[in-house]
């Protein structure tokens, strides 16, 4: 993927599916690429239409949900790319959880009863609802693996006050609702998820993606309890079938693992559930739009002009 160049560029960082432009310290550019990752590593091949997928699900939850909190985003000008504030990020991820599955069920079926500081009851079946949503926060890391905190150890190793923090929980919480609620319009059970969040001086703001399929689960809701009695898989529409199939074919990011083969036919089986995951969530069709780099980056850079008065004075 090309990098761009922007007047004031301050910064430039490359992540595992986004590269992220700060401009003179104030504002940050945010390009969805097509790479997908999972167990923290990059995958081989890009998925058509990914980054445009994640950008306009993430643009439209982040609107959805502005009465809640304040966030990061101002302006979305081309169909991959979002223009927002620069926050002080907290080092931590708030991941809520509303459903035994995932990595909590892999931990549950070991045998351990609590995770990240929450329990976690005896009798649960794989994907069964927790008798409430519970927090399982991980820690942000810059490379490898994140890794599971409770809320006593980010309190009492900085990485977020006590006051922040219970911010921070009833933010994620108050968020998580309003998913399942966007969710169930669509007929959609918002499973898990996480949150990203940082300040600007005093002020708490979430940042980054909200509710899209790299950051959360969903199950169909038609069908969920009949399958859960059977026994049978839920039927889902998330990033989770990556993992499958690469734990599947021995691969699950440890050292010594290689990524398996990604052949042309799957990369159009993935491209095409995130398309349908975004036309089942957003009720739209989805329209594929394809910018030229120069014509991205002038968007971009009109945007810029715009906005950049209201930080540099």
């Amino acid at each position: 993927m090309e990098h761009f160049s922007f007047p004031g560029q301050t910064a430039f960082y490359s992540g595992k599916v986004r590269d992220v432009y700060t401009i003179y310290d104030k504002l940050l550019v945010m390009v969805a690429s097509d790479r997908i990752s999972a167990f923290d590593v990059i995958l081989p091949r890009p998925i058509p239409f990914k980054g445009q997928v994640l950008n306009q699900i993430a643009a439209f939850m982040l609107n959805e949900c502005k009465s809640i909190c304040p966030n990061w985003l101002l302006d979305t000008p081309a169909p991959n790319v979002s223009v927002g504030k620069r926050c002080a990020p907290f080092k931590i991820e708030m991941v809520v959880r509303g459903n035994l599955t995932g990595h909590a069920w892999r931990t549950y079926n070991n045998g351990t009863r609590i995770i990240c500081g929450a329990e976690m009851p005896d009798g649960m079946r794989e994907n069964d609802y927790f008798p409430s949503p519970i927090i399982t926060p991980s820690t942000k890391a810059s490379e490898g693996h994140d890794e599971d905190i409770s809320k006593e150890e980010i309190i009492s190793q900085g990485l977020a006050s006590a006051q922040d923090y219970e911010v921070l929980e009833k933010y994620a919480l108050a968020l998580f609702a309003k998913g399942k609620e966007i969710a169930a319009r669509q007929q959609l059970i918002l499973v898990d998820t996480k949150y990203e969040f940082g300040k600007i001086d005093d002020t708490i703001y979430l940042m980054d993606e909200i509710h899209t399929p790299d950051s959360s689960r969903y199950f169909y809701a038609e069908g969920f309890e009949e399958r859960q009695s059977t026994g049978e898989r839920q039927k889902q529409l998330s990033k989770e079938f990556v993992r499958e199939w690469l734990i599947a074919n021995n691969f699950m990011g440890q050292h010594g693992q290689t990524v398996p083969e990604m052949k042309d036919d799957w990369v159009d089986v993935i491209s095409k559930r995130y398309i349908e995951l975004y036309e089942k969530l957003i009720g739209k069709t989805f329209v594929p739009e394809t910018l030229s780099h120069k014509e991205t980056e002038k968007r971009i850079c009109d945007v810029l002009d715009k906005r950049i008065d209201e930080y540099t004075c």
